[in-house]
């Protein structure tokens, strides 16, 4: 399963890093880095982390890369 950041609305606000840290973090910079997939066992937090976005720039897909 794949997790999609839309960089242009990604303003860094690390809302999707408290809510699923193991899959998302700021770096010394600021700026978010992120796992591109993840496990079915993680698909809560993820999905909560996806709610927790303020600007809607993460975005999941069910299909495998």
């Amino acid at each position: 399963m794949q997790i999609i950041v839309d960089q242009t609305k990604c303003q860094n606000h690390g809302l999707c890093a408290i809510s699923a840290p193991d899959h998302f973090e700021l770096d010394a910079d600021g700026n978010l880095q992120y796992e591109k997939s993840y496990e079915e066992e993680a698909s809560e937090e993820v999905e909560d982390a996806v709610d927790s976005c303020p600007l809607q720039a993460i975005g999941l897909s069910r299909d495998a890369a």
